[in-house]
């Protein structure tokens, strides 16, 4: 990202953050994770012309068909972004209309401008080749710096880049950060190595799953995926979340680790409640044994112990996805752990997957795991071996 000194840079950045009702910023790890990037080419001399999609829009329209625009406007973005970068950041009312162009033409070096939500445009999630050919006219240099949504096709993602000559097409710090974080696990990680998969459905995780198995040393298994495996295995799992068309894949992937010599962990015990709520009547049962009536929730206390012990002695570990409903205080305990017993650890960490990052953040802990991913579903398919669009555009 060098020589864009008086060059108008166009920088695809992730900003899809959380926000309450007042639309006041919950979680602002994507916008900090940005900065490096919008500095540097502050720094180097350029003007900066930010672009992002917020939340789904298109999908979320109001009864008469049109777009919620005051629940998704990225003007909320705007004040708290200025703070953070010290400058004043100008606005965009539109993404490739009249307004960004004109602002775009007027914007001095060492200026900011966001323009307004990408998915705002129809063309944005269809890859469309008009939208991204005007997008492209905003600017001289194209990066790309978006890994949350760099497996996705999308105009502003993938489309846009193809209209830049390739000296003048970057992936930004961030999406270097990612790729070099999550290839330091894949191909050369430190061992003993650990891999935490949690989330509701093993149908989610199979081909990372399957990769993993090839060159993990631990495989620990929680959330709702887990008792899929133990009702694999005969278990009694009560009214657990289990995936009856998986059964079968479960087996496979269990025989698979026997195979491989990965010691595939799944929890000993469990918390269970009487019904899915945060105010559950609760109790702990065997993983394999539990009552009609009851549903595993977290991961028990016997499972903590034990998955703890593996991660600390462990020297690469890889989080994905969380053991237990830690959205509710009451089965928060296991994911909690999971945090702690990373965060305690001197191995390298990597944290992937949305909930884990929210996990993450929500034990105050965040700044004791090596790294943390910004992209959900980018980092899932990066870890299973896919190309990611985003990246393959950019050619870099």
């Amino acid at each position: 990202m060098n020589n864009v000194q008086g060059k108008k840079v166009l920088v695809r950045v992730d900003f899809n953050v959380p926000l309450n009702s007042q639309h006041e910023i919950t979680d602002d790890t994507r916008i900090r994770k940005a900065l490096p990037t919008i500095k540097h080419l502050l720094e180097e001399g350029a003007a900066v012309i930010l672009m992002s999609h917020l939340g789904r829009p298109q999908k979320k329209k109001n009864e008469d068909g049109s777009i919620n625009v005051n629940k998704f406007t990225l003007a909320h973005i705007v004040p708290h972004l200025s703070e953070l970068l010290g400058v004043r950041v100008l606005f965009s009312k539109d993404t490739i209309g009249e307004s960004a162009f004109d602002k775009a033409l007027k914007l001095n070096t060492g200026e900011v401008l966001l323009l307004e939500n990408t998915r705002f445009e129809v063309g944005e999630t269809k890859g469309d080749d008009e939208m991204a050919a005007k997008l492209a006219k905003l600017a001289d240099v194209y990066v790309n710096d978006a890994f949350g949504t760099a497996h996705r096709k999308h105009a502003s993602t993938y489309t846009v880049a193809k209209y830049f000559e390739p000296e003048d097409r970057f992936l930004g710090l961030l999406i270097q950060d990612e790729i070099a974080s999550a290839n330091k696990v894949m191909n050369s990680p430190k061992r003993p190595f650990t891999s935490i998969l949690g989330g509701a459905k093993v149908s989610d995780k199979i081909q990372l799953i399957e990769k993993l198995l090839d060159f993990t040393d631990n495989l620990l298994i929680g959330g709702g995926m887990s008792y899929t495996f133990i009702k694999a295995q005969n278990g009694k799992i009560g009214n657990s979340l289990v995936e009856e068309e998986h059964l079968d894949l479960a087996r496979e992937l269990i025989r698979k680790a026997e195979e491989r010599n990965v010691e595939l962990y799944l929890p000993e015990d469990s918390v269970c409640a009487d019904n899915f709520s945060a105010d559950a009547a609760s109790k702990i049962m065997p993983s394999n044994a539990i009552e009609d009536g009851w549903m595993g929730l977290d991961i028990g206390p016997k499972a903590i112990e034990k998955y703890a012990k593996v991660i600390k002695s462990s020297q690469t570990i890889l989080w994905n996805g969380p053991v237990g409903v830690f959205e509710f205080e009451k089965f928060a305990a296991g994911t909690m752990s999971m945090a702690k017993a990373i965060s305690d650890s001197s191995a390298y960490s990597l944290v992937g997957g949305g909930d884990s990052v929210s996990a993450i953040n929500k034990s105050g802990l965040q700044d004791q795991v090596s790294f943390i991913s910004t992209g959900g579903g980018a980092m899932l398919k990066y870890l299973e071996g896919t190309v990611l669009p985003g990246i393959e555009a950019v050619g870099k």
